[in-house]
């Protein structure tokens, strides 16, 4: 893949962790931090789509929701419309096990054919770590003025590729929502 942009969705309501989920600490460091690291050997152009300033130490640009109260759709609608690649890695920020050889095979199993493409194993799909095209723009901006805001259904109504994992690769995948996914996640590496 010639270029790509990367663009890490920091909105949400965080109502379960009771803070700003790309901020919460995991082993001493921010998620964010975390999940930049793994997309630095991939790609430098980093972008955060964010309503707030408390990523503003980071020295990555950061993006207000076009439309907002979108959800991760409106995240993306944002992140597609600023991008000047055709395919944007999209991860939201609460995934701070993502590893740079995750990313890597993402981006070497795409299939050029697909607007969107990600991870799924047979007990769920990660729509926030995927690599989408900014082909998919009216169709997500019809998705938001209709508030048919569900990113699966417009996974499902796209062009896209699934690439199959193991159930026990789920790990590195996972969104962490709250305290007790957290306490959970550190027991289980410990």
């Amino acid at each position: 893949m010639k270029s790509l942009t990367a663009f890490i969705l920091c909105g949400g309501k965080s109502s379960r962790m009771r803070s700003e989920k790309g901020l919460v600490l995991f082993q001493k460091k921010p998620f964010i931090e975390h999940i930049i690291q793994a997309i630095l050997p991939v790609t430098e152009n980093i972008y955060l789509v964010t309503n707030t300033k408390e990523y503003d130490y980071l020295p990555y640009q950061k993006l207000a929701d076009i439309i907002k109260d979108k959800g991760p759709l409106g995240g993306i609608y944002t992140a597609l419309t600023n991008s000047e690649t055709e395919f944007n890695l999209i991860l939201s920020c609460d995934i701070p096990l993502i590893s740079t050889e995750l990313l890597s095979e993402l981006i070497s199993k795409h299939n050029q054919e697909a607007w969107v493409t990600v991870f799924a194993s047979a007990s769920r799909m990660h729509p926030l770590i995927g690599l989408y095209s900014k082909e998919i723009l009216p169709d997500i901006k019809n998705a938001i003025d209709t508030d048919q805001l569900k990113l699966m259904d417009l996974i499902a109504k796209v062009s896209h590729q699934i690439i199959k994992i193991e159930e026990s690769d789920n790990l590195p995948l996972t969104n962490i929502n709250s305290a007790d996914e957290l306490d959970n996640l550190n027991i289980n590496l410990s």
